[in-house]
């Protein structure tokens, strides 16, 4: 079964923040903290893994990304909020 990711990625100092959507978190967020590929995360340096979502389906990953990023930057601080407090990288352990 594969799996998919919705997640987000902050700044040093968590003010800005970028949402995606992935099948393979891990290399996916190494990409954004080695600046592979150009864009927002490049741009504004969106390296800590602050929140994710596993789905089953990339159609729901896809809904769920998309009603995310259609939301406030306040609900998205409140989901991260709620699940990580402490705005901690979630990949500071992954090699």
């Amino acid at each position: 079964m594969k799996t998919f990711y919705v997640y987000f990625m902050t700044s040093k100092k968590n003010t800005s923040l970028y949402t995606g959507m992935t099948n393979n978190l891990e290399r996916r967020v190494k990409e954004h903290k080695g600046n592979l590929n150009s864009g927002f995360t490049k741009k504004y340096n969106c390296h800590k893994l602050v929140y994710f979502e596993v789905f089953h389906s990339a159609i729901d990953s896809i809904k769920r990304e998309k009603q995310i990023k259609g939301g406030s930057r306040k609900s998205k601080n409140n989901l991260v909020d709620l699940h990580n407090p402490e705005w901690k990288d979630l990949s500071e352990d992954w090699d």
